[in-house]
């Protein structure tokens, strides 16, 4: 009996136990579905994560003065100048690498705003930015618009507002799109107003905003010392380490770093948050494989039970087979083909199942998104198989090792 001739041998037997092969099919496929449909959903999550971050700002990266942070290991580490507006300005023209440049600064986070008789609470931010900040910052316009670049280099007294500055300032239904606000001595235009932006917190501080163009936030300052940060959106994540590369030797070159000295700013990932939240998925992970490989386990075990039954029931034809020549190795090999197949069957029928299942619990969850886990579906093969060979091993070990003259007697 060659390995052909087990295998159509083993099908054979498949078929003529229909109910019991779908039966065994399914609590392995539920296993399986189980485990990469926790997976898949745990992907479908982490997709819309880092989709939701990449429209915030997670594909970014800052550069800004560097903080001296003191005594490190007995030595007063060295105080560098704060990075000049000339020299952010000169970033900006230069920088034509990947990515967007976005200059901002600080003014101030104790300001009110005043309309008519209406006063908002003294905890209001004042910042400026250019034309770009929006975009690369990821923050949406609930209604009107950004500044223009003659608005951003001129200087001009416009505004845009944050959620919480227009429920201070105006009724509910009230239009603030060209009305005027002032703040900080000086009156302002809304030209804009931003979309609630929600916030780990639960107060993002652009509800809070005031956002004035770079050069009204330098004169509005007076003789206050700003503090210039760069931001540099990407589209393309993948370009992450090559667009920071440049930014730095570019940075570096307009700070006049000299050779093999440390650099004189701070160059960051914006994308801490995007991280932490990338660390509770993986454990989410962990704990889905857990759950799923528990599974698992139980219907192999399950698997082993209907095959052990199997060889009980098909005792008297393995003592024909061995009658008849067939080897140990023969029979352990019909049995675990028997048990790879079933498996096989199980596992194709989990895998599809559980991509549908884990795409479905994403969606409910408003992931919004579609997920093909490509490395689930290797490993959900994988998986059937290494069931098939683990459960199908000892039944089939049981049967090869049978006396043919008492399997003959067995009724």
């Amino acid at each position: 009996m060659d390995l052909s001739e087990n295998i159509r041998e083993g099908i054979k037997s498949i078929k003529a136990n229909k109910l019991r092969t779908i039966l065994t099919a399914l609590i392995i496929a539920i296993g399986i579905s189980a485990l990469v449909g926790m997976l898949t959903t745990i992907d479908g999550i982490q997709a819309s994560i880092n989709n939701s971050f990449s429209s915030l700002g997670a594909n970014s990266f800052d550069i800004r003065s560097k903080r001296s942070r003191g005594r490190n290991q007995g030595k007063q580490e060295k105080v560098y100048p704060p990075i000049e507006y000339s020299e952010v300005i000169s970033f900006k023209d230069r920088y034509n690498s990947a990515g967007v440049p976005s200059i901002n600064t600080f003014v101030t986070g104790i300001a009110e705003a005043k309309r008519g008789s209406k006063i908002s609470n003294p905890n209001l931010l004042v910042r400026g930015g250019d034309e770009n900040y929006l975009s690369v910052e990821g923050a949406d316009l609930k209604s009107g618009r950004s500044f223009s670049q003659i608005e951003a280099q001129n200087g001009r007294n416009v505004v845009i507002i944050g959620n919480e500055v227009f429920k201070s300032l105006f009724d509910e239904n009230e239009d603030p799109i060209n009305k005027s606000i002032s703040f900080l001595g000086s009156k302002f235009r809304i030209i804009g107003m931003i979309d609630d932006q929600g916030g780990v917190s639960g107060n993002s501080g652009t509800n809070r905003a005031l956002l004035v163009p770079l050069e009204t936030a330098r004169r509005i300052a007076g003789d206050k010392r700003l503090y210039y940060n760069i931001s540099v959106g990407l589209s393309d994540p993948t370009k992450m380490d090559y667009a920071m590369g440049v930014a730095t030797g570019l940075m570096r070159q307009i700070r006049k770093d000299p050779v093999g000295s440390p650099d004189s700013f701070e160059i960051r990932q914006s994308k801490s948050l995007a991280e932490r939240l990338a660390e509770l998925t993986g454990v989410l992970s962990l704990v889905g494989g857990i759950v799923g490989a528990i599974t698992l386990l139980g219907a192999s075990i399950a698997l082993m039970n209907i095959m052990l039954v199997s060889v009980t029931e098909r005792t008297r034809e393995i003592g024909v087979r061995k009658a008849l020549g067939a080897t140990p190795k023969k029979i352990r090999q019909q049995f675990l083909i028997e048990a790879l197949v079933i498996c096989q069957f199980g596992g194709v029928g989990g895998v599809i199942l559980g991509i549908l299942c884990g795409n479905l619990m994403a969606n409910l969850l408003d992931a919004g998104t579609f997920v093909i886990p490509w490395g689930w579906i290797i490993l959900g093969v994988m998986v059937g198989l290494i069931v098939g060979l683990a459960s199908g091993f000892i039944p089939a070990y049981k049967a090869a090792k049978l006396d043919p003259i008492e399997s003959l007697r067995f009724e």
